[in-house]
């Protein structure tokens, strides 16, 4: 059960997101996050794999402002992707990310639980999901930030990171040096709940639409640690 959800903006309009329902119809809630081939088969697929978990998977359109439903398939695109990613405009994207956030909590489908999960792009935008969006005072409930290209330039934040989180690294990643999952590892590695986990793989080792960058070992071994995880904190 799939379809479109249109989430109003905290300053004027509305955009578009993915929405993966439970074969039940209803559970916890899960954001998902996109990469900067924005909401793709491959991120669609994500939030249908969560649906099949028993969770209710929205992905925001995190491009509708420059590109409302920027769509790309793999890393043929990359330059042009590239580019949207430096155009992104992140003060505004937080506004975004929480109303997505309430939208998801306020849903008659969801039993008030939510998550957070992306990748590359998107597991940047779950770091600022988990320490800055609140919703009557409430953050989310666990985050899983895959390979987030940005979280060592946020780390200003790490102090607001109140909920369980679970990170993964590649350490062939070409994108992320050792020395920046490092910075991460010791900023928010030793909060309560919070895991760090490190595989022999490079960047977006888990996404299968990208063929020169998927690792299907790494993919697998991090997709189960993300499922038992997310049903530890959410379930």
């Amino acid at each position: 059960m799939t379809r479109y959800e249109r989430v109003p903006a905290p300053d004027g309009g509305e955009f578009d997101a993915y929405l993966a329902l439970p074969g039940s119809g209803r559970g916890p809630g899960v954001l998902v996050f996109q990469e900067i081939f924005g909401i793709n088969d491959n991120i669609r697929g994500i939030c249908d794999r969560l649906a099949g978990e028993g969770y209710v998977a929205l992905a925001p359109d995190m491009f509708w402002r420059l590109e409302p439903r920027f769509e790309r398939k793999d890393e043929s695109a990359l330059a042009e992707c590239m580019g949207m990613v430096q155009r992104l405009d992140f003060a505004a994207a937080v506004g975004d990310i929480t109303a997505a956030f309430a939208h998801l909590r306020a849903m008659p489908e969801s039993t008030g639980k939510v998550g957070a999960i992306g990748f590359c792009l998107g597991g940047t935008l779950t770091w600022l999901c988990a320490t800055t969006a609140r919703v009557d005072g409430a953050g989310i409930d666990a985050a899983v930030p895959y390979y987030g290209s940005g979280i060592h330039d946020m780390l200003d934040r790490a102090d607001d990171l109140e909920c369980p989180t679970l990170f993964h690294y590649g350490d062939r990643d070409p994108f992320i040096p050792q020395e920046q999952i490092e910075k991460v590892e010791a900023a928010a590695g030793g909060k309560p709940q919070v895991e760090v986990r490190h595989y022999d793989a490079g960047h977006a080792f888990s996404n299968w639409d990208a063929p020169s960058m998927y690792d299907e070992k790494a993919a697998t071994e991090a997709w189960g640690h993300t499922t038992s995880f997310l049903a530890e904190h959410l379930k």
